[in-house]
C-alpha cells in the first residue's frame, strides 16, 4: 500500500462494508453502487452469509480482507463489534473509517492503539453540514461569554447511546473554547439552571434521522444553532469520501475535518 491517499489513483478505491445489512450498511451498499470512484468487494454482517444479497458472515472478515484485498473498510456498527473489526483490519493492513460511537474508554484506547499500525478515521459525523456547525458553534461561544448554553439532540428510537457521539462532540467543542463548571443532563424538580453549566438533552423519537441544536441565550437574546439531517445517506456519502481519501494514507489517526479540509 502506498502513502498519500488517492492522488494519481487511476481506479476506483476497493470497500469493505460491515453491518452490511443494517440501516448504515444499506446505505453505504446503495449509495458505493452508483459511485464511480468506489468498487465494493466486500459486505459483511453477524447476521450471517446470503448468498442472494451478496453479503458474507463477519465471522470470515479476516480471512475475506485477505482475499478480497480492500483497499479500505468502512464501519458502522457497535463498539464491541467495531473494535473486533478494527482488529482484523490491523491484522490484513487495511485503512478503516469508523462512523460507530458509544465506544468506552478501553475501547478508544483499542482504537488509537490500532492507528500506530493502520491508518484510521474516526468521526462521530460525516456530515458536511455539522462540519459547518461546529465551526459556527465554536465562534459564536467565543462571541458570546456568559451566554447559557443548552444542547438538545434528536435521534431514532433505535439509537443506543446518548447523548449522541455528534451531541458529545459539540459538547467538547463549547468546553473547548469556554470553562465551565459541568454538564447538567435534563433536569427534575428543583433544579434551577447554575452559572456556567451546560445543559443536555437527548430525545429518541419515531425514525428521526438526526437532529442538533445548540441554544445560547442571555442579554434578552437567543441565538439557535441547529443541524438536521434528512436522510442516513448524507452520512453514508461522507463515509465513502472518508474511504477514497484514507485509501493508501501512512498509519495515524485522522479525523473527517481532514478530508473536508480545514480545522474543526
Amino acid at each position: 500500500m502506498s502513502a498519500g491517499g488517492d492522488g494519481g489513483r487511476d481506479r476506483p478505491v476497493r470497500v469493505a462494508i460491515t453491518g452490511a445489512t443494517g440501516r448504515m450498511g444499506g446505505e453505504l451498499r446503495e449509495l458505493a453502487a452508483d459511485r464511480d470512484d468506489v468498487d465494493l468487494v466486500l459486505a459483511v454482517a453477524r447476521s450471517g452469509a446470503d448468498a442472494d444479497d451478496a453479503v458474507e458472515g463477519a465471522a470470515d472478515l479476516p480471512p475475506l480482507l485477505a482475499e478480497r484485498d480492500p483497499d479500505a473498510l468502512v464501519d458502522f456498527t457497535g463498539p464491541e463489534s467495531s473494535v473486533e473489526y478494527v482488529a482484523a483490519c490491523v491484522e490484513a493492513d487495511v485503512p478503516v473509517v469508523v462512523g460507530t460511537t458509544g465506544f468506552s474508554e478501553e475501547q478508544e484506547s483499542a482504537l488509537e492503539d490500532a492507528s500506530e499500525s493502520v491508518p484510521l478515521l474516526k468521526a462521530a459525523n460525516f456530515s458536511r453540514g455539522v462540519a459547518g456547525l461546529r465551526r459556527a458553534v465554536r465562534e459564536a461561544v467565543s462571541a458570546l461569554p456568559g451566554y447559557d448554553i443548552e444542547v438538545t439532540e434528536t435521534h431514532h428510537n433505535g439509537k443506543r447511546d446518548a447523548p449522541s457521539g455528534t451531541a458529545n462532540t459539540l459538547l467538547d467543542d463549547i468546553e473547548a473554547e469556554r470553562e465551565t463548571t459541568g454538564r447538567v443532563h435534563g433536569r427534575e424538580g428543583d433544579q434551577p439552571r447554575e452559572a456556567g453549566e451546560i445543559g443536555v438533552h437527548a430525545r429518541r423519537a419515531g425514525d428521526v434521522t438526526g437532529e442538533h441544536e445548540v441554544l445560547l441565550a442571555g442579554n434578552h437574546e437567543v441565538l439557535s444553532l441547529t443541524h438536521r439531517a434528512g436522510s442516513r445517506g448524507v452520512f453514508a456519502a461522507g463515509a465513502l469520501d472518508a474511504a477514497v481519501w484514507l485509501a493508501g494514507r501512512e498509519a495515524g489517526r485522522y479525523d473527517f475535518s481532514d478530508v473536508i479540509g480545514g480545522s474543526q
